[in-house]
């Protein structure tokens, strides 16, 4: 049937009437697009003559439907019609007249587009590659011919070039022969066609390519449009092949920038081009190009500024502003000129040197030297387009500033931050005259080199503030000014006054605040929301605390409250303006409610209903958690009944970020207006809040918790202490026993059973015995966790000491006498009393209870593991009660008894990382008598007893810096290789995050621990890695200058050794044992958290290859920190990871595609699992760095992935986490 109606579809194409062919052919056009469309042979060929007959339609429109037709027709026929097809369109293209040519070339790009298969690729190749050379190459061709033909080839060898291996070098030397065409247009097209050519060339091809077009460079008797379209080659080569162009750097780059330096004054677009390429290759061959650095530096430095057609006659810096604004006019208009093409070298130079502050993040520090004045001297530049791009490379330097010093506190003087801040003053002068300048675009920019300084620089402005008012005025108030102008001005002014302390802006409170509150009433939502949000910061700068103390805010209340007030009752208007307009207003209630008695019955009722609207409910609940915790005590009588039951409504909600702010609320509500709710209100958010205590949500059942302590504090009600015996306590005491319950919910429920014996309704001794029975062991689940058992300790032993001294002493009775009597029946039972005696002995002196130390000291006797683990951290709990009695018991015990040394060791660091928490002080003798005990320790044969012994010392030298350094500095030399590895353990445990007094005792001696990495014990090396991975980690800082030196050592750290590879002969099979694992691990594990740190310091070019790349094809320990830390590279050094991208897929393929043996154990089979999915992950950060088409290998691995459905979906989840 289909059949029939095609044969009346082709005659009807072939008819005389040009409408009656162009239905057909778009009936031809509905066919052909169906699914079941089948054609027979004779079929196929009438179709494949009748259409490409039809592209010479005289109607165009039925040509164009014919060229339509192509494309589904390409995937219905066989293979020697399209070939057929492509050679006839092929002919068309080299003789027939213009505008049949331009269809035919149309023609052949749409099936070009649509060929799939590899076969069908090559077919065609074979038949039209001689063809289109011939139509580039032929004498005679007319330059449209050879344009057409160049565009083509262009598309096949971008689809297609890795299948035309054999015919590279003929299509090389037929292209670059037309590079020295005399037409500027099939230069152009060469010159596309040769960059798509070279991403699938050899490496010798494509040095031939660079040699000949560097040949051409140097010689001197070329046309000037010769050597421009040679300078646009090697540009357009570097950005094709990426990090392959590195080894040709030599020859081009001193080429280039002679040619920049010698060019005529004319030729403009030769500095151009070659400023583009030197751009190219600072991104795309990082490591190559680093010894050029400074001298492209310099060269960018000199054509920022340059301008032969203009003279700059104004004075720099003068603090004469009127008669610079006159100046500026003038010199606006005293010169244009269309010829001068002088702008286009600023911008290729302005780009060029972002690339290298991009890409150079260890240069920063000379940048800020050299290039930061220059700059801020050219935000003047007088060509718009030009400025936007200096603004943008200086942004790109605050930013690079932001990356490389993230998370450093002290500022010294050749830190990038202090170089920075010196600069500020000039800055803001030069933002400033931007800022009056009359350009839309112009201010635009100036305000987003503002923001960025901001944010780069929290406090930078506040000596500036004065100057900047006006220009933001300017930007709000002007006629002229756009919505998009209003939005930065108005994003910079808050920013401003989050960062700054508020009494900077009280004497600009009057200026800023009308055009603020003007910009609420716009039109445009987003420059309304903005404004909202200004008025937020405005409202705390204009009363930053209740006393109101030297500054008036008064007259500014009505002003603000009418502004938000209007925009609040307003319905019809965008999401975003009225979440605005709630949080707006709950500051402005919460700080000046003592002045709003009068509307706040309007107010109120208002947001009370905007918690009735599901889209803006979540931004009420939190606008009255800030009214309820005013210190203003604000009246809330009118909506107080109506707000508690919406809340109450609110906790049965699904939604968890509402549920989680409504026990916030509902938290400060209660704080503050707990007199004025009845018990009734409370039972009802009792019941609810019950449901909201499990383990699946800790966060949540912590907020429930705390709630609970807070309607439990008002005593007088039994009711509420009734309803949560009986709602809340079931709950609780199932949370109790699981194993995820840790931080702040653990600390919850300990606040609530300590809340619960106050609330005098709630019997101590009934709660203890629910407590110690939740530890038994029950048929169902079997044991409780360990976890659980500690949860349960600290409970009980908050819950003793709330009860008051006399039940705690009958507790801590009853605990001790299951010790001495359950010694061997019932381990639960006595974990359980351990762990709360040391729990109780933590927060309360035990010593009136005699002996208690024996009794303890019996259970490491114990046959069970975890028994005498519980003693001894029982034991240290007690001691830290009572030093000065208990330390003296320990210390004599680790003399004396050998056995139990470990255990006790482990006591001893429970008392002193306590006392290093809480900044305790031991008295001098104990403290020599620790560490001669720990010294002597120090070469224990057991990694167990050094590691407690390390973290003993490390956790003193917090107490005791001055003298606990010095000693384990003497020690670093140490003979035994053990001692050496234990003091350099000791100093890693004594580096925290927060800032502490050992810090600046530990500074001048940090190298004699760390230069350890050379040590020639493997131990040592390791131990000196840990701790310059906790120094990064938490103090980068200190650690900055030894960096230069330690990175080539920890880098060598990561390579495989030989000589630490052993064969254990186990009888039947032989078992490799490599000792150099654990080191490698540690090492790669220190360059990913240098890399958070130090990025300025590290240089990942010479990282990458070989450590890096070695590291992705070694053990599955080593391979998951490589796989992070090239995801992490790939988001910060995208330039230097791409450089290489091509040596880095091959272990990337290997891995994925790794098969475990068919005998593997499961565990090794889910190991090689997390090994695929963190490989998939690396390869999907890798897709996301811009220009990473240009590797082959790795577009080929994405294709395979595609193609493998297994890999596919996990590739996809991974992609969408």
């Amino acid at each position: 049937m289909a059949n029939i109606a095609m044969t009346g579809i082709l005659e009807k194409m072939t008819g005389k009437d040009k409408d009656y062919r162009y239905m057909a052919t778009s009936d031809l056009l509905n066919e052909l697009n169906k699914d079941n469309f089948k054609a027979d042979a004779d079929l196929e060929i009438k179709l494949s003559n009748i259409i490409i007959q039809q592209l010479d339609d005289v109607a165009g429109d039925v040509s164009g439907l014919a060229v339509k037709c192509l494309a589904p027709l390409v995937k219905k026929v066989s293979e020697p019609r399209v070939v057929e097809m492509t050679n006839k369109l092929c002919e068309k293209l080299l003789k027939e007249k213009d505008q049949h040519r331009d269809i035919a070339s149309i023609a052949m790009k749409a099936i070009v587009a649509e060929v799939s298969t590899q076969s069908l690729a090559q077919s065609i190749l074979v038949s039209i590659l001689p063809q289109l050379i011939k139509g580039i190459t032929a004498p005679g061709m007319s330059t449209e011919i050879k344009c057409e033909c160049l565009d083509i080839l262009c598309d096949v060898l971008h689809k297609f070039g890795n299948l035309m291996a054999t015919d590279h070098e003929l299509l090389l030397g037929a292209l670059l022969s037309q590079l020295s065409s005399n037409q500027a247009s099939v230069r152009k097209k060469t010159v596309s066609c040769i960059a798509s050519l070279a991403s699938s060339l050899s490496d010798d091809l494509l040095a031939k390519a660079t040699v000949e077009v560097v040949q051409n460079l140097r010689n001197k008797g070329m046309k000037s449009e010769m050597t421009r379209t040679n300078i646009q080659m090697i540009g357009a080569l570097s950005r094709a092949v990426g990090y392959r162009f590195g080894p040709h750097l030599a020859d081009t780059v001193p080429v280039l920038i002679n040619y920049c330096t010698s060019a005529s004054e004319n030729d403009e677009e030769l500095r151009e081009y070659s400023l583009q390429a030197l751009e190219s290759f600072l991104l795309r061959c990082p490591r190559d190009i680093s010894s050029y650095c400074d001298e492209i530096l310099h060269l960018n430095l000199e054509y920022l500024s340059y301008d032969p057609n203009f003279t700059d006659n104004m004075e720099e810096d003068t603090d004469d502003e009127t008669l610079e604004e006159e100046e500026d006019d003038e010199s606006a208009n005293e010169y244009t000129d269309d010829e001068d093409v002088s702008w286009k070298v600023r911008r290729a130079a302005a780009k060029c040197l972002a690339a290298l502050i991009v890409s150079r993040p260890e240069m920063l520090t000379k940048l800020y030297e050299e290039a930061c004045p220059k700059l801020i001297e050219r935000f003047k530049e007088r060509e718009e387009n030009v400025k936007m791009d200096v603004f943008s490379t200086f942004t790109e330097l605050l930013q690079q500033t932001g990356n490389v010093t993230k998370g450093q506190i002290d500022i010294n003087e050749q830190s990038p931050r202090w170089l920075l801040k010196q600069e500020v003053p000039k800055i803001v002068r030069s933002i400033n005259r931007q800022l009056r300048e009359k350009s839309i675009k112009t201010k635009v920019g100036a305000f987003s080199v503002l923001k960025e300084l901001v944010v780069v620089l929290p406090d930078c402005l506040a000596d500036q503030i004065g100057s900047l008012i006006p220009g933001i005025e300017k930007a709000l108030s002007d006629k002229s000014s756009t919505s998009n102008l209003k939005i930065e001005a108005l994003i910079f002014t808050r920013l401003v006054l989050a960062s700054h302390s508020p009494s900077v802006f009280h004497p600009y409170i009057q200026a800023l605040s009308s055009p603020v509150l003007s910009a609420v009433a716009e039109r445009y939502y987003k420059v309304t929301a903005e404004a909202l949000r200004v008025c937020g910061e405005l409202v705390r700068v204009v009363r930053p605390n209740v006393e109101g103390i030297g500054f008036d805010f008064k007259p500014y209340v009505q002003p603000i409250y009418k502004a938000i007030m209007s925009r609040l009752t307003n319905q019809d208007q965008d999401q975003e303006v009225k979440e605005c307009a709630i949080s707006c207003m709950g500051l402005l209630v919460s700080t000046f409610g003592d002045n709003l008695n009068a509307e706040l019955p309007v107010c109120l009722p208002v947001l009370v209903d905007r918690m009735g609207n599901e889209i803006t409910r979540l931004t009420a609940v939190k606008a009255f958690a800030v009214i309820a915790s005013s210190p203003l005590r604000i009246d809330l009588s009118c909506v107080l009944d109506q707000v508690i039951a919406e809340l109450t409504a609110f906790l049965r909600k699904a939604n968890r970020p509402l549920r989680q702010a409504t026990l916030g609320t509902l938290n400060s509500l209660i704080v503050a207006y707990g007199d004025k709710i009845g018990p009734s209100a409370y039972e009802v958010i009792i019941v609810e809040l019950a449901t909201l205590i499990s383990d699946s949500d800790l966060h949540m059942t912590a907020l429930a918790l705390e709630l609970c302590c807070t309607l439990m504090a008002d005593r007088s009600s039994p009711v509420v202490g009734l309803a949560v015996r009986n709602k809340v306590l079931p709950q609780a005491l199932t949370l109790i026993k699981s194993s995820l319950l840790q931080g702040q919910a653990l600390l919850a429920l300990q606040n609530f059973f300590a809340s619960l014996v106050y609330s005098a309704n709630t019997s101590f001794d009934a709660l203890l015995d629910s407590l110690l029975s939740s530890a038994k062991p029950s048929p169902q689940s079997g044991g409780v966790a360990k976890q659980a058992l500690y949860s349960i300790a600290q409970c009980v032993a908050v819950l003793c000491l709330a009860a008051g001294d006399e039940k705690c002493s009958s507790t801590v009775q009853m605990l001790t006498e299951i010790l001495k009597h359950d010694s061997s029946t019932n381990s639960a039972k006595q974990h359980l009393a351990l762990l709360c005696l040391g729990e109780i002995g933590r927060r309360k002196d035990l010593s009136s209870h005699a002996h208690i130390e024996n009794i303890v000291i019996e259970s490491f006797q114990s046959p069970f593991e975890e028994i005498k683990s519980a003693a001894s951290y029982a034991l240290g709990n007690i001691a830290v009660g009572n030093l000065f009695k208990y330390l003296p018991f320990i210390l004599d015990q680790i003399d004396n008894q050998q056995k139990k040394q470990y255990l006790l060791l482990h006591s001893l660091k429970e008392v002193i990382v306590r006392q290093s928490v809480d900044k305790a002080e031991f008295q001098d003798s104990s403290v020599e008598k620790i560490l001669n005990l720990l010294f002597n320790h120090c070469e224990s044969e057991e990694e167990g007893v050094r590691n407690v012994v390390a973290e003993c010392l490390g956790k003193i030298a917090l107490i005791e810096p001055a003298k606990l350094v010095p000693a384990l500095k003497v020690r670093t030399t140490s003979p035994a290789a053990f001692t050496r590895a234990t003091v350099v353990i000791a100093v890693k445990y004594s580096v925290v995050e927060r800032p502490e007094k050992i810090d600046g005792i530990l500074y001048p001696e940090i190298s004699s621990f760390l230069m350890l990495i050379k040590d020639h014990d493997r131990h040592v090396r390791r131990a000196a890695v840990l701790a310059l991975s906790t120094f990064a980690h938490n103090k980068p800082n200190l650690i900055k200058g030894l960096l230069p030196e330690l990175l080539p050592l920890l880098y060598d750290q990561t390579v495989i050794k030989k000589e630490l590879i052993r064969t254990v002969d186990l009888g039947p099979f032989k078992h490799i044992v490599d000792d150099g694992l654990e080191l490698r691990k540690a090492a790669f594990e220190c360059v990913d958290t240098l890399l958070d740190s130090c990025l300025d310091q590290v240089n990942p070019s010479s990282f990458i290859v070989p450590y890096l790349k070695s590291g992705l094809d070694d053990h599955y320990d080593v391979k998951m920190p490589c796989h992070l830390i090239l995801s992490k590279l790939a988001d910060k050094c995208p330039s230097a990871v791409l450089a290489v991208l091509d040596s880095l897929v091959d272990h990337l393929q290997k891995t994925i595609n790794f098969k475990p043996k068919q005998d593997a154990v499961k565990q090794e089979v889910d190991r090689n699992e997390d090994m695929i999915r963190s490989a998939l992950r690396t390869i999907a950060s890798l897709h996301r760095i811009s220009g990473g088409d240009c590797s082959l290998k790795f577009k080929n691995l994405t294709n395979e992935i595609s193609k493998t459905p297994a890999l596919w979906d996990k590739y996809c989840s991974i992609r969408n986490e």
